[in-house]
Formats: structure tokens, C-alpha cells, sequence
């Protein structure tokens, strides 16, 4: 895959109007190449790993990347990463710098797999992500998901598919 280009994600298919339909294909088992990718930041607290304002952090996050005209809908992406069970980092792909946010650029090589199930597997998932990342010869250096879908959407889809990003080294 091309530098810091991700697999397609048709946010035109959205009934809901809250989380576009997520279609794994593309997403799978992929090699992602990231070379200063610019995000923002954003963090949110929890507890044991269950997002407590998230439904703020969200919101006021997007409407900050709109505002800025940063978002580029044909790359999107937000990777989660709890870096303990009290706090979660998110990493919104932009286009470009957000006034007022805290703004990051990644370089590194990542491997992605895709998983689907209750947001409850995901230490079980993460296992599973490094087991295959060493299969393939190399380290998981850290790893993020990409939830597709919040709870009421992945019920209205049926299916709440979640994509782990591991960095490797």
C-alpha cells in the first residue's frame, strides 16, 4: 500500500446518520505505511477500559477537525489506544493542522486485521493480533483499533467489526 494511504471507506453508505456502514474488504491483513501522517489528538477517560466522555471528546473533536477543513473523508481513520484502564488516546486522521488541538505525526510500518464481535474481546483480539503479526516474522511495537462503529450502529448494521493496527518494529 502506497505511504500514508488507507483502504477505502465509502462514508456515502450511511442510513443511520451516525457511522457509515463499515465494509471490511480492503481492510483485512494489510500493510500500512505511515510517513508524518498527521492526527489529532484527543483523549478520553475510563473505567477499566470502558469510555467515560467519549460522547463529548467525539463530537467537539470532529466539529473541530470540520471547522478547520482538515477532514478527508476518503482516509479516515480514528485509532484508539488505551494506554491504561483509567485513560484512551484517539488519533483522528487530518489533511492538515487543527487550531487549538494537540496535533501528532506518526512514521512507521503497521499490519492491520480485521476482528468482529463485542467490544469485550478486545484484549483477546490484541493477543490475536500479535500472534499474527509474529507470524508473519516481526514485533507489534503498539497497538490501536479502530472502533467502525459506536454500539447503536453496529447493532442497526448487525455486525460491529473493529480493524487492530499494530506497529511493528
Amino acid at each position: 500500500m502506497e505511504t500514508n494511504t488507507l483502504p477505502k471507506y465509502d462514508i456515502k453508505d450511511n442510513p443511520t446518520n451516525c457511522c457509515p456502514r463499515f465494509n471490511p474488504e480492503g481492510w483485512d491483513e494489510q500493510e500500512l505505511h505511515f510517513k508524518d501522517k498527521l492526527f489529532v489528538k484527543a483523549n478520553t477517560r475510563s473505567i477499566f477500559h470502558i469510555p467515560l466522555n467519549m460522547g463529548s471528546v467525539f463530537p467537539k473533536t470532529f466539529e473541530a477537525i470540520e471547522k478547520a477543513q482538515a477532514q478527508n473523508m476518503d482516509q479516515f481513520i480514528v485509532l484508539s489506544h488505551d494506554p491504561s484502564a483509567w485513560r484512551a488516546e484517539h488519533y483522528f486522521a487530518v489533511s492538515k493542522d487543527v487550531p487549538g488541538q494537540e496535533m501528532v505525526q506518526m512514521t512507521g510500518d503497521f499490519y492491520t486485521k480485521i476482528f468482529e464481535g463485542p467490544y469485550k474481546n478486545a484484549p483477546r483480539w490484541e493477543q490475536e493480533m500479535e500472534n499474527y503479526v509474529e507470524s508473519k516474522g516481526k514485533r507489534v511495537k503498539k497497538t490501536y483499533f479502530f472502533y467502525t462503529t459506536c454500539p447503536k450502529c453496529a447493532k442497526f448494521y448487525g455486525k460491529n467489526y473493529l480493524v487492530a493496527v499494530s506497529e511493528i518494529e
